[in-house]
């Protein structure tokens, strides 16, 4: 077979199969070579996970939290009313938003890939790609909620939503007590992107 040959001194040959290992095998001969800064790539990747994306999706929950007529529109067509804050593109299509009550709490997962709303929320969590979060957080959601520092009433729901490449979920938290008649700026300090996701709980105002 033509394929059939082993190469030892193709670049291809020195990288490992395991999509994570051959980025980190790629980024290390980069680095070796002086052609890219690992400082300056977590920079970047930080920027992405942590910043831009999730700020998109705290603008989204805090107008959410303060304004009746916005929230009434995400419920009746979310990707309309993302389009008008500009929130749009690939990976932030069929847009549903789910909101946590005093009753019920809400979870978002893929457990077929890693379907995320990237323009809302950034990069995904290597935690939200992985297998054992993928398969635990259906069987027993309370215990995955635990594990991030979450503990609900007991009398209270969990509703674990999956997400796919036609449809992809955000989360609403709770809005904290004590806020009224903030800001949105200021609200949005209180939005985490484990708080989209149903991970984790909107912070408590100092």
């Amino acid at each position: 077979m033509p394929h059939d040959h082993h190469d030892h001194d193709h670049p291809h040959a020195l990288l490992p199969p395991a999509p994570a290992l051959r980025v980190r095998a790629l980024e290390t001969i980069l680095t070796q070579k002086g052609l890219v800064d690992p400082a300056a790539l977590d920079v970047i990747i930080d920027t992405y996970e942590n910043k831009i994306g999730p700020r998109n999706g705290a603008h989204v929950v805090a107008k959410a939290w303060s304004d009746p007529a916005f929230i009434d529109a995400l419920r009746a067509d979310a990707d309309a009313a993302l389009l008008e804050l500009g929130y749009y593109g690939r990976q932030g299509e069929h847009m549903v938003v789910v909101e946590n009550t005093t009753d019920t709490h809400n979870i978002v997962v893929c457990t077929l890939c890693s379907c995320y709303p990237w323009p809302l929320l950034g990069i995904p969590p290597g935690w939200y790609k992985s297998d054992a979060y993928r398969a635990r957080v259906v069987r027993e959601p309370r215990a995955v909620l635990a594990d991030f520092g979450v503990t609900l009433p007991a009398d209270s729901s969990v509703r674990v939503w999956d997400s796919t490449a036609e449809v992809r979920y955000l989360v609403i938290p709770m809005r904290p007590e004590g806020t009224e008649g903030w800001s949105e700026a200021a609200l949005m300090d209180l939005v985490t992107r484990d708080s989209m996701i149903g991970t984790g709980l909107a912070k408590v105002p100092a």
